[in-house]
């Protein structure tokens, strides 16, 4: 039976959160549609390679370069479904994602995502996830996951490798040009850590110096170089 939907999911020293999200993914599915898992892997160190041997079926590339956008590409390269879907390794999938994507998919639409939630109570970041049920370009993000046609994301040259941070907000740029960018009713439930590490309004704060410096077309250099200095130090 033909491959219809390929989870493609980059990971770097995921080893806290790979089993649950994979776990999830296949607990979560509809199981009316064929899926494919592919974990591209950009070289961890933590064990999150050998923790995907417990998974029978679950494809580990080893990524030859390092890097969200490149190990993606990777792995749609690798794909065989007609679907592409990109999810984090600390991001859950809602129940029937796959019939959810498929039957969009269906009319001939090509591009979309899902609704999000941080895995927290707290106002600010519940109220940030509320907003991104808006068909807004301002209110999306990778977090959200992101599904494509293979054939439109063959047309559109993939992710720009370019782009180590905000490689997600430039590609749906493109997928905004390119075709009707769907945002459907469900939601991924998401990892807070980042906040919780660095601090809610702190790194609230350095992601919106980020998202006004890409908007404003800030260089991908110049977009990692913030990123390195404020919130990987």
């Amino acid at each position: 039976m033909a491959i219809e939907i390929s989870v493609i999911i980059p990971t770097f020293n995921e080893a806290p959160n790979i089993v649950q999200t994979i776990t999830a993914l296949r607990h979560r599915a509809a199981k009316i549609t064929t899926l494919e898992i592919i974990v591209v892997d950009g070289g961890s160190t933590d064990g999150t390679q050998g923790l995907l041997q417990q998974f029978d079926g679950v494809r580990c590339l080893a990524a030859p370069k390092k890097g969200r956008a490149a190990q993606m590409n990777f792995g749609a390269q690798n794909a065989l479904g007609n679907v592409l879907y990109f999810l984090h390794a600390d991001t859950i999938t809602p129940h029937d994602f796959d019939l959810y994507i498929m039957n969009y998919i269906a009319p001939g639409k090509q591009a979309g995502c899902f609704r999000m939630k941080f895995d927290t109570g707290h106002w600010w970041l519940q109220l940030a996830g509320w907003g991104t049920r808006f068909r807004k370009k301002i209110c999306r993000g990778g977090d959200q996951s992101l599904f494509v046609t293979k054939a439109l994301f063959r047309d559109i040259n993939g992710y720009d490798e370019a782009f180590i941070i905000c490689e997600d907000l430039e590609i749906i740029d493109r997928l905004w040009t390119a075709t009707h960018f769907g945002v459907l009713p469900k939601s991924v439930i998401t990892s807070a850590r980042k906040y919780q590490q660095k601090g809610i309004w702190t790194l609230q704060y350095h992601f919106w110096v980020i998202q006004y410096l890409y908007r404003r077309g800030a260089s991908p250099e110049r977009l990692y170089g913030y990123y390195q200095s404020k919130i990987k130090s």
